[in-house]
């Protein structure tokens, strides 16, 4: 009898250790909610609905969602109505399993539309609101089990706030691993050309002169990227990590044009902290949520969402190394760079401009893509090489309308990467017309030259 206490009291001890509190998960999903309807009407009020989705005659796609189209006139608008609902009744708690599929597939499309508004905070944006729709995250301090439509549950399976931390961790730790480059740490770049056009802030600009500078951002930030989730993870250091975390993307925030990204990142990394403090916080909701129904024992994790976790974190382990399989420069041929943490990593710009040659009379014509595309767009389809290769595409089927069956169309492209001189890009004789989008080698990407 005394063995079986014995083997029973180890079971129970390491069952426990599964169970975490659902707090820290509450706290997030208030949180999130309320940076998304945040960052969903700064959209709407800063008129981009209109200039990203609206007013581009030709959309840019991401390989194998070609399939995903813009709605017709002033309908995107009613698509971002319900993305903003849908994060308010996130952080609510409100009808939390259909809300939080609301706000992914909503996003996850608006997403989808445009190649050319790619930023990394929004595919980050992507993931944490799939995964939110299978966590337990509405089961204390929400609508819905105030209303009684879910039971107060106030621990549950270990993965349920784990997983979070997992993602929050990757993109951190991978951040700082393609950080890892020539240009980046011996050359400090692209923060050498990026802080001397911040001299005249108040108060630090003047540093923003000096070159030591560039290269002490250039160092920290990587170190910064590498460590700060495990000391994040860790008790001791948690406080300390978390006043750094504060400064360092507040600084960015200030410096450079990236949106809510910073603090994003700044909130999302509260839930490191203990069970403790994100108690305390929902015991200041108390009187929003009050919580009437009787606690439930803690929340298991099924098997099949358990194989699911664990699927979703190998493939974020591995889906950002796909650039070994492609040949030359990645930050040049750009083949594996998107969908990978790579942030703020270069200073890339080009000019474009396509000939267009009707096989039967020979007559040869040119084409300025900022006769077809916003500013925006024409940016970014001048160093993409899929983007140049999906405009031939377009530009061959106004073309056919306009009479000339096979058009014959190439482009001839000039490319400056981290303040280099600028180079020919892409082969000027290839007919682009000839060439498919897939996930092999863009053989027609000109080699990479290295610096001048």
């Amino acid at each position: 009898m005394k063995a079986k206490n014995i083997v029973q009291g180890r079971f129970l001890t390491t069952n426990s250790r599964l169970q975490t509190s659902l707090a820290p998960l509450g706290v997030f999903r208030i949180i999130f909610g309320l940076l998304m309807l945040f960052a969903t009407m700064r959209f709407w009020f800063k008129g981009w609905i209109h200039d990203l989705y609206i007013a581009p005659q030709f959309h840019f796609k991401y390989y194998g969602f070609e399939w995903v189209h813009a709605l017709p006139g002033n309908w995107i608008y009613v698509i971002f109505g319900i993305m903003a609902l849908a994060a308010l009744s996130i952080a609510l708690g409100f009808y939390y399993r259909i809300s939080a599929t609301l706000y992914f597939l909503t996003f996850t499309y608006v997403e989808l539309l445009d190649v050319a508004n790619y930023l990394n905070h929004y595919y980050f944006v992507s993931l944490v609101s799939l995964i939110m729709i299978f966590l337990p995250a509405h089961r204390l301090s929400s609508l819905d089990v105030r209303q009684g439509r879910a039971p107060l549950t106030k621990e549950g399976n270990w993965w349920y706030v784990n997983i979070i931390r997992l993602q929050l961790t990757i993109v951190y730790f991978y951040a700082g691993v393609a950080k890892l480059n020539p240009d980046w740490l011996l050359e400090a770049l692209p923060l050498k050309i990026w802080l001397p056009a911040q001299a005249d802030m108040p108060l630090i600009g003047f540093l923003f002169d000096y070159e030591w500078v560039a290269y002490a951002f250039s160092w920290f930030g990587a170190f910064y990227d590498l460590t700060v989730p495990f000391f994040l993870w860790n008790k001791k250091t948690r406080p300390y990590a978390f006043l750094v975390v504060v400064v360092f993307h507040l600084l960015t925030w200030i410096l450079f044009p990236i949106g809510v990204f910073p603090w994003v990142m700044i909130f999302s990394t509260l839930i490191f902290f203990s069970d403790d403090f994100h108690k305390k916080i929902l015991h200041l909701l108390k009187p929003v949520f009050k919580n009437h129904q009787i606690s439930a024992s803690p929340l298991k994790l099924p098997t099949l969402l358990k194989g699911g976790f664990i699927i979703f974190i190998c493939f974020q382990l591995i889906w950002p190394w796909r650039f070994l399989a492609y040949p030359g420069h990645l930050f040049w041929t750009e083949q594996g760079y998107r969908l990978s943490w790579r942030v703020m990593l270069m200073e890339k710009a080009g000019y474009a401009i396509y000939h267009i040659t009707d096989p039967t009379t020979g007559n040869t014509g040119e084409v300025h893509p900022g006769d077809y595309l916003t500013p925006n767009q024409e940016k970014q389809l001048a160093t993409q090489p899929d983007l140049i290769l999906q405009f031939a595409h377009f530009l061959k089927k106004e073309y056919q309308e306009k009479g000339i069956e096979n058009p014959i169309i190439t482009a001839e492209v000039y490319v400056t990467l981290n303040g280099q001189g600028s180079r020919l890009f892409i082969d000027p004789n290839t007919d682009l017309t000839k060439v498919n989008d897939s996930f092999a080698a863009k053989e027609w990407i000109l080699p990479y030259e290295g610096r001048d």
